[in-house]
């Protein structure tokens, strides 16, 4: 099983969300062109309502504590409320390309 349908399966069963998106990243990065090191996570959950950003991200690492471990390397998270991902129209946030040293 590929990391990116690891993680889909791993945080559709903790979070049930309404969206999950999770994009493999990890072409944007010089350091592991074609790998499986860097994911866009774009997550809509109940379970996000009332906490703050801060929470919500604290959360979804510890759901993927042993994924992080096993040697992925980042998640560009973006947790929403239902309300929240249909104030912003269900639009997925861009990503850039990386500009940092070799990651």
């Amino acid at each position: 099983m590929s990391k990116q349908q690891a993680l889909t399966e791993k945080l559709s069963q903790k979070f049930l969300p309404h969206f999950i998106h999770i994009e493999n990243e990890s072409h944007r990065h010089r350091a592991d062109r074609g790998g499986e090191s860097h994911f866009k996570v774009v997550l809509v959950s109940d379970q996000f309502n009332e906490l703050s950003r801060v929470a919500r991200h604290k959360l979804v690492y510890q759901c993927v504590a042993q994924e992080l471990a096993d040697g992925l390397h980042a998640l560009a998270l973006h947790t929403f409320t239902l309300a929240e991902w249909r104030a912003r129209d269900r639009q997925i946030p861009q990503s850039t390309n990386c500009l940092g040293g070799g990651h």
